[in-house]
């Protein structure tokens, strides 16, 4: 396997390996406080949340792998990469705020901070190499969705 390559399969590795800890640390709260809380009217099945989930987990992970194969001794290239692990960081925060510990206001708030490193990412990748950056975009979207998803959440309990 090419250099190249390893680096793409380890950061979607470590994108999948972020979320699997998430669900494990929260999987023994979230189903019954899930059920007992008032959902938005646009809430996704769980089915199709952790589908979409994974799907964006890998797309990320490729993004991000394509970004480290220009060079980690590179300071743009190491710029971008802080950043996407700073907001791989506040999105497993949020998802442990928001499920875990059933605190919806802490985690809109932090949501509302990973959505601006996420821009920041998105610049710096951009910097980079436009298909990694243009990969960010659908995980753009999903976190603009978490984030009225959470505001709801927090409103309505």
């Amino acid at each position: 396997m090419s250099k190249s390559l390893t680096k793409i399969v380890l950061s979607i590795l470590v994108c999948l390996f972020v979320g699997m800890l998430c669900a494990v640390a929260t999987q023994s709260t979230i189903a019954q406080w899930h059920t007992n809380f008032n959902q938005p009217v646009f809430q996704l099945s769980s089915t199709v949340f952790i589908g979409l989930w994974i799907v964006l987990d890998i797309v990320i992970g490729i993004s991000a792998g394509i970004v480290w194969t220009k060079g980690f001794y590179h300071k743009w290239v190491k710029t971008a990469l802080y950043h996407f692990g700073f907001q791989l960081l506040f999105s497993a925060l949020w998802y442990m705020l928001l499920f875990g510990f059933h605190k919806p206001l802490w985690a809109y708030v932090i949501i509302l901070v990973q959505f601006i490193l996420i821009l920041l990412t998105y610049k710096w990748f951009r910097v980079v190499n436009h298909l990694a950056a243009y990969l960010l975009i659908p995980y753009i979207i999903w976190v603009c969705y978490l984030a009225v998803y959470t505001f709801y959440v927090w409103q309505l309990n």
